[in-house]
């Protein structure tokens, strides 16, 4: 497996697979965080979740190949990348 596919949707899936897999895990990302983006905005979130869940698979060991399992990785990640952006873009709290 080459550098540009770990993480990204698995083998045998192309650019337009990534996309579809990008902007649904985007979509569903933002409905679960409460969340209001555009779609170019879901689709590059969901992408980035893709790279972040699929190495967090990696370091579990739990394969990462097909649709589904692409998307749950996709999903678990776009999360976790929206949680963050709010950490790091949250104001400190009033003292």
């Amino acid at each position: 497996m080459d550098s540009f596919t770990t993480g990204v949707p698995g083998p045998g899936l192309g650019f337009m697979s990534m996309l579809v897999v990008g902007f649904l895990a985007g979509w569903i990302a933002e409905k679960i965080t409460a969340s209001n983006h555009g779609v170019i905005t879901n689709i590059l979130v969901g992408i980035a979740g893709s790279f972040v869940g699929g190495k967090l698979a990696e370091l579990v060991n739990e394969p990462v190949h097909g649709f589904f399992r692409t998307l749950v990785a996709a999903i678990i990640g776009a999360v976790l990348v929206l949680w963050l952006w709010r950490q790091v873009r949250q104001p400190p709290a009033p003292r």
